[in-house]
C-alpha cells in the first residue's frame, strides 16, 4: 500500500487517538470480568470457578464481534484487536497454561522490586504484594494497609494446595525455588519492621508460618511429579498468533535465534581481531567508582542522544536511568548483566529504554484506556523487549562505542546470551529440553563464561520463560520485527525519514505488539489480517 500522504493520514487518523465510548466501555467490564471472585478473601483460582468463567467467555467474544469497526481510523481498529488478544490470552491460559495448576510460582505474593516492564513478567496471581511501592520507615496507614496484604498469604496458599494438580516437574522445582525466595523476603521484611505495631508483626508471622508450610507441602509432593512442563509446539503458535500477535512460528523462532546467535558468536571475533592490542575493559572496583561511572555513563548516554537527535528528548530520561544505576557488586556474585555494567554501564543503559517506557505510561498516559495500562498475559513483550533488546545494537551501530572499542565486544556477547536462552526456552517448550538442559545450552553459548551456573539469574531466566511461553524469544523477535518496521517506514517516508520520528511514532502507538504498530504506523494491514484470520 503506497499512498500519497494526506490520504495516508485520513486513513490513520490521530496515532494516539482515544478508544471509541463503546469499545472503552466493554473494555472496562472485561477487565472487570478478568479479575476473579474472592473466595475467603483471596482470588478464586478453584476449578469449578474456572469452569464457570470460561463457559462466558463465547459471550465475551460475541460483543466484541458485534462492534462494527470498519469505518473507524486505523487507531481505534488497532485497539479492537487489543481487546480480541486479551480475550484470546484468557482462552489459552485457561485451556492450556493454566499456572493456578500446574505452576506453584504463581502463587508468590511478596514482590520485592519494580519490574522493568509494564507489569510483572509471567503468570502473576491478582492478590500480589507490592512491597516496592512502600516507603520506610511505615506510617501507621501504611502499617494497616502493608498487613492487611500480608493476611492474604495464608489463606491463598491453602487453596493453591487444592488448585494443585499438574505434573509438570520443572514448573514445580522452579516454584519451590520462588517460593523459598518469599520467605527470605519476608524474613527481611521482619527485620526491617521490628518496631512496627502487634497488627503487623502478627500478619507477618502468619505470612512466614504459611510460607514455610507450603514449601515443605512442595517439596514432599516433588517426587511424584514426572510430566514434562513444555506446552508443545501447536500450543506455542496458537499463543504466539492468537495472543501476542507475533507472525512468527516456533520453527520461525528457532531458524532466527539460531541466526542471531552465530552472527553474535561472528561480530565477536572480528571485533576482538580488530581490538587486539588494545589494554582490557577497565573494571570497576569499589562502590565510589561505580556510582561514579555510572553517572558518568548517564550524561555520556543523554548527550550522545541529544546532539545526535537519535530520538525525542524528555526531561524524564536522564532522571530514569540515574534510578537503576544500581550498586556495586563483588566479583564473586556478579551474574550476567553486571559483567557488562562493571566494564561499561552503558552497553545495558541502552537496555535501560524499559524505564522510559515506564515514565512515559507515568507522565503522558495514553488517551485510550486500552493503551493507557499494561495489557494483560504480557501481550507487550514484542515491544517492551525488543525495543530495549534492539536499543543495544542500535546505539552501536550509531556510534555510542567509537571512542571505546572494547564496549562493543561487551554488546555482542549481550545479543549471545539472549540468543542462547531464547533457543533453550524454545527447545524446552517443545519438550526437547528439560529445563536443566535448556539452562546448560545457556551456559555453553554465552560467551566467556559470564553467564555462570552458581547464580540465580540463570535459573530465574530459565524458570520464567518456561512458564510465559515466548517470553524469552521476545527480546529477539521484538526486535527483528522493530528492525523491519524501521525499514519499512524509512522507505515509505524517503526524504522525509528520520529515526527521531521513528522513535516518535513508535512510542506514540503505545506498549502494544509491534504487529499493530506496524499497522498504525504504515497502514498495512496484511500482516494483522494474516494474525487474525479464523483458523
Amino acid at each position: 500500500m503506497n499512498l500519497p500522504a494526506a490520504t495516508m493520514s485520513l486513513i490513520l487518523g490521530s496515532a494516539s487517538g482515544a478508544a471509541s465510548p463503546e469499545l472503552a466501555q466493554l473494555f472496562a467490564q472485561w477487565r472487570a470480568f478478568e479479575a476473579p471472585p474472592l473466595r475467603e478473601g483471596v482470588p478464586d483460582y478453584t476449578a469449578a470457578t474456572f469452569a464457570r468463567r470460561y463457559a462466558e467467555l463465547p459471550r465475551w467474544r460475541a460483543r466484541l464481534a458485534a462492534i462494527d469497526p470498519a469505518a473507524w481510523p486505523v487507531a481505534q481498529r488497532v485497539d479492537c484487536e487489543l481487546l480480541r488478544a486479551e480475550m484470546n490470552g484468557f482462552d489459552f491460559y485457561v485451556r492450556v497454561l493454566r499456572p493456578w495448576e500446574r505452576d506453584p510460582a504463581f502463587y508468590l505474593s511478596l514482590w520485592t522490586e519494580q519490574s522493568d516492564t509494564p507489569a510483572h513478567e509471567g503468570p502473576t496471581n491478582h492478590a500480589a504484594i507490592e512491597l516496592w511501592t512502600y516507603p520506610f520507615p511505615l506510617t501507621a496507614a501504611s502499617e494497616a494497609k502493608l498487613a492487611a496484604e500480608l493476611r492474604t498469604v495464608a489463606p491463598l496458599l491453602a487453596q493453591a494446595r487444592g488448585n494443585l494438580t499438574g505434573n509438570a516437574r520443572d514448573l514445580w522445582t522452579v516454584g519451590i525455588r520462588t517460593l523459598r525466595g518469599q520467605s527470605t523476603a519476608l524474613e527481611a521484611l521482619s527485620r526491617k519492621t521490628q518496631g512496627s505495631g502487634a497488627e503487623l508483626r502478627e500478619a507477618l508471622h502468619g505470612a512466614q508460618r504459611a510460607t514455610a508450610d507450603f514449601v515443605a507441602w512442595l517439596e514432599r509432593e516433588a517426587p511424584s511429579k514426572t510430566g514434562s512442563s513444555g506446552i508443545g509446539k501447536e500450543n506455542y503458535n496458537w499463543s504466539l498468533r492468537h495472543v501476542h500477535l507475533v507472525p512468527l512460528t516456533w520453527d520461525d523462532e528457532v531458524m532466527l535465534l539460531k541466526r542471531e546467535l552465530a552472527r553474535a558468536h561472528a561480530a565477536l571475533r572480528f571485533e576482538e581481531s580488530r581490538n587486539r592490542g588494545l589494554p582490557p575493559l577497565h573494571v570497576t572496583a569499589s562502590p565510589e567508582e561505580f556510582r561514579q561511572r555510572g553517572e558518568a555513563a548517564v550524561e555520556k548516554y543523554m548527550a550522545f542522544l541529544r546532539d545526535r537527535q537519535i530520538l525525542p528528548m524528555h526531561d524524564y530520561m536522564a532522571p530514569a536511568l540515574r534510578a537503576q544505576i544500581g550498586e556495586y557488586a563483588p566479583e564473586a556474585t556478579r551474574n550476567f548483566f553486571a559483567m557488562a555494567t562493571h566494564r561499561e554501564p552503558m552497553t545495558l543503559y541502552t537496555h535501560f529504554y524499559h524505564w522510559w517506557d515506564l515514565a512515559q505510561m507515568r507522565e503522558m498516559p495514553h488517551p485510550s484506556p486500552l493503551r493507557r495500562g499494561a495489557l494483560l498475559y504480557n501481550i507487550w513483550d514484542s515491544r517492551a523487549e525488543g525495543m530495549a533488546t534492539a536499543m543495544e545494537e542500535f546505539m552501536l551501530h550509531a556510534g555510542l562505542f567509537d571512542d571505546n572499542p572494547r564496549a562493543r565486544e561487551v554488546v555482542w556477547i549481550l545479543l549471545a546470551q539472549r540468543a542462547a536462552r531464547g533457543l533453550g526456552s524454545l527447545y524446552a517448550h517443545a519438550n526437547l529440553f528439560t529445563m536443566k538442559e535448556a539452562a546448560d545450552f545457556h551456559v555453553a553459548w554465552t560467551p566467556r563464561g559470564w553467564m555462570r551456573e552458581d547464580l540465580d539469574l540463570l535459573g530465574f531466566e530459565q524458570g520464567l520463560y518456561l512458564r510465559q511461553p515466548g517470553y524469552g524469544t521476545s527480546y529477539l523477535t521484538g526486535k527483528f520485527l522493530l528492525e523491519q518496521l524501521l525499514q519499512e517506514r524509512s522507505k515509505q517516508l524517503r526524504d522525509a525519514f528520520t529515526t527521531s520520528r521513528w522513535f516518535d511514532e513508535v512510542n506514540q502507538a503505545g506498549l502494544i505488539p509491534v504487529s499493530l504498530i506496524r499497522w498504525q504506523m504504515t497502514g498495512k494491514d496484511d500482516e494483522i489480517r494474516a494474525l487474525t484470520r479464523a483458523d
